[in-house]
């Protein structure tokens, strides 16, 4: 007689075979799930999403060549400060009156003012690289190494146009040094590491991604900024922006920020451009920087229209300084500059900081269209001096028939009147007595509309201006730092 076995014996097997499958496949998902963070650059670039599982190597090979940085200046006559408490009566305090009647006529007395920053090693002779800001007007520097040791330091030179110094400690033994790396080569969305003395917190490592390339933020004409979301507090000034390699590509110099913490947004001077200023102030002390002769500004989409251009890129001569390079050489009034020694301009500043860079002396080859028309000619490039950039920081500008003298807006103008906007026409000059003045236009009034009709571009305002006849008024809309204005000028 046959016995019927239990099912319950079949069933286990059946199931262990069901589960022995089941983990071969899970193995299979998750080994295909492990490949992914794998880095596939060496077959594709562009396909690496691998991220760091630590920053240490990174801060540990770097961080022995950065250096803290304290400065010391005796300022001259100055006073005792009073902090007061806000007023409940307004903004204007009640007793500020009193403290300058009975200490305001106090002797005026020396005192020193300290700061601190930081800065990175770069050579075998104690160079230390810093931002100008840092040490600009100290009469004491010192700088501290990770390992505790102090050293006085003197300025070897400093470059306020890109807020780039140079000094060198003395004496200094021991130490590790730092390479440039290549900014260019560096990518949005990469990591990268800053390493400096946050509010005197010495050696701190921070790490964030590139934010972007190329920002302007309105310091100089050389603003070619690379925004990190790092943590960059007050004190990082000076230290490096650091890649994964270990290279330096960026010095970090600014942040965006109401309360004056971090929020994210921090900006760094590309060490490409950095090199060539380095390189400067070790052999002279100084900058000598490359002078076209011309005040030049960016293309508008209006403005590529007007000309017939397919883009906007390029830069708009505004005005040939006489006797100056391009005078010399031919180039005229609205001619549009698109290229240099064959590298193609993309803007005015990239004009400005290709031409800079060119030394001078030496003879380059300048593209530019001319009514449509490409021409050719050779430029001796001359020295740039700060009476040449005052006049090409000055921008195209006209005096007008209703006795106000108007210019293009520029990121200097905007510091100077305290001005948000990026673009429009400011008032630079008023005449005394004229309809202008009558009228109550004040310097810094951006020009926002003429007769209800937008403008924001010097063709915009003389075009509308020319269709108003003379004894006629004119309404303009201004804003200015108290907010909009309306005038009304008889022309």
């Amino acid at each position: 007689m046959n016995a019927i076995k239990p099912t319950h014996t079949s069933t286990w097997r059946v199931g262990f075979a069901a589960i022995v499958v089941a983990l071969i496949i899970a193995g299979m998902f998750l080994t295909a799930g492990l490949d992914l963070t794998k880095d596939t650059s060496a077959s594709d670039p562009s396909l690496s999403i691998m991220v760091p599982s630590s920053f240490s190597e990174v801060a540990r090979a770097v961080s022995p060549a950065v250096v803290n940085i304290r400065t010391e200046k005796v300022v001259k006559g100055g006073r005792p400060a009073f902090r007061h408490f806000r007023s409940p009566f307004g903004e204007e305090d009640p007793f500020h009156d009193f403290f300058e009647k009975f200490f305001g006529d106090r002797p005026r007395r020396e005192f020193k003012a300290r700061s601190l920053g930081s800065g990175f090693i770069i050579d075998k002779e104690g160079h230390i690289v810093t931002n100008n800001h840092v040490i600009e007007n100290a009469d004491k520097i010192k700088v501290k190494l990770k390992n505790g040791k102090e050293y006085n330091a003197e300025i070897v030179g400093r470059d306020p146009k890109t807020d780039i110094a140079l000094v060198k400690a003395k004496g200094l033994k021991g130490f590790q040094t730092v390479k440039l790396g290549d900014s260019d080569a560096v990518r949005v969305g990469e990591w990268v590491v800053a390493i400096g003395s946050p509010f005197g917190l010495e050696h701190t490592v921070t790490a964030g991604i590139v934010s972007a390339k190329g920002r302007v933020i309105g310091s100089g004409p050389y603003d070619d900024f690379i925004q990190t979301d790092a943590s960059i507090n007050p004190g990082n000034s000076g230290g490096p922006l650091v890649n994964m390699h270990g290279e330096v590509v960026g010095i970090n110099t600014a942040i965006v920020s109401r309360s004056g913490g971090n929020v994210g947004i921090g900006f760094a001077i590309p060490a490409n451009l950095a090199k060539g200023i380095i390189e400067q102030l070790q052999t002279s002390g100084s900058v000598t920087r490359g002078w076209l002769g011309v005040s030049i500004q960016d293309l508008t989409a209006e403005l590529a229209d007007y000309y017939g251009l397919k883009d906007s890129k390029g830069a708009l001569v505004g005005e040939v300084f006489e006797g100056d390079p391009a005078d010399k050489a031919g180039i005229k009034a609205k001619d549009v500059i698109i290229e240099v020694d064959g590298k193609k301009v993309e803007d005015s500043r990239d004009l400005s900081r290709t031409v800079a860079e060119v030394p001078v002396g030496k003879k380059v080859t300048i593209k530019v269209l001319r009514q449509g028309k490409e021409r050719t000619f050779r430029v001796k490039i001359m020295k740039r001096t700060d009476e040449k950039e005052t006049l090409a920081m000055k921008g195209p500008r006209d005096k007008t028939d209703v006795g106000m003298t108007v210019a293009l807006l520029t990121p200097r103008l905007a510091r100077r009147f305290n001005i948000s906007e990026t673009e429009g026409v400011v008032v630079v000059g008023v005449e005394k007595g004229g309809p202008a003045d009558q009228a109550e236009v004040q310097e810094g009034d951006l020009i926002l509309e003429i007769d209800r009709r937008s403008i924001t571009t010097l063709e915009d305002y003389h075009a509308l201006m020319r269709e108003v006849k003379k004894g006629e008024t004119v309404s303009l809309l201004v804003r200015r730092r108290t907010g909009f204005v309306a005038l009304n000028i008889t022309k």
